[in-house]
């Protein structure tokens, strides 16, 4: 059999790298460990564990990825690490003892949403710490979950956010016909451990901010996008969907937010900002908010 081989990629998060390996390490399921204690089942994460700037680790098929701490940089310790894991590798100590996970009771059920082009599948567990939203299969790259959705001819997009995924489908199917076999797609896929989204794959948006930009918000802008966030995202993240405020025209008064899951493209989502959300911002703010102008995401 061939020498193991690492491989370092970098991830859209500079904190996390990839080491990669050129064969299979895990044949199913996921492993993500926070700390020694979490690693009671994994040898491999223990040692890891045991270098002072190691924060996580995450095992999946072919690769482990690595978070670190900000005492230093990856440029200074990633090929003493991927040197490490070669090591580890060709011991032929187990990476994980599986025997030694419980199963975990996965439960997933369907609601519909204000948008009959899309379903919203709930989960009882958190599958994503931050918003993903997937208009095709290309940019579903970063997510196998997504990937796997997206062999479905009749899947459109596909839009995440902490345990549910909307799915938005072609006219070409009902959901009476695709509903049930999409809902076990999902469930049987986290059954299996499979990985929603590789570990420092960039998110569509923030969970921790409220706008679009990332940028520093103040004034109008900043009341704004906190009343979008603490009254109005609540809501539509019950009907499957997000809102992200993009921006604020102070002269007239225009703001403009980003439309995502279920709320894109809803036929009643023109209702829902008119006699919702804009009906709202002049309440709390007056003649500062004229109209709000949505764009689908």
């Amino acid at each position: 059999m061939e020498n193991f081989v690492i491989t370092v990629r970098e991830t859209n998060n500079p904190a996390i790298l990839k080491f990669e390996a050129n064969r299979t390490l895990i044949g199913t399921g996921s492993y993500e460990y926070k700390n020694i204690d979490e690693a009671a089942d994994s040898p491999l994460a223990q040692q890891l564990f045991y270098l002072p700037f190691i924060k996580t680790v995450y095992i999946s098929g072919n690769f482990i990825a690595l978070e670190r701490y900000d005492i230093v940089q990856w440029e200074d310790v990633k090929d003493e690490v991927a040197q490490q894991l070669v090591e580890y590798l060709e011991s032929g100590a187990p990476l994980v003892r599986v025997k030694d996970r419980k199963p975990e009771a996965i439960t997933v059920y369907a609601e519909v949403t204000p948008n009959p082009a899309v379903m919203k599948y709930v989960a009882n567990k958190k599958l994503v710490d931050s918003v993903f939203e997937f208009k095709n299969i290309d940019e579903a790259s970063e997510s196998p979950l997504a990937t796997r959705l997206f062999q479905f001819p009749y899947v459109r997009e596909v839009f995440m956010d902490l345990n549910y995924i909307s799915v938005t489908k072609y006219e070409v199917a009902a959901w009476e016909e695709i509903g049930m076999e999409l809902r076990e797609s999902i469930r049987e896929f986290l059954v299996e451990g499979g990985t929603v989204i590789n570990p420092g794959a960039t998110a569509a948006v923030s969970n921790t901010g409220p706008n679009m930009s990332g940028l520093a918000l103040e004034g109008t802008a900043l009341e704004i996008a906190n009343i979008l966030e603490e009254y109005v995202k609540p809501a539509v993240a019950g009907d499957g969907g997000n809102i992200v405020f993009q921006d604020y025209e102070e002269e007239s008064g225009k703001v403009h937010v980003i439309l995502q899951g279920a709320c894109s493209g809803c036929p009643s989502s023109t209702f829902t900002l008119k006699n919702g959300i804009e009906t709202m911002l002049k309440n709390m703010l007056g003649d500062k908010v004229g109209e709000v102008v949505a764009i689908n995401g």
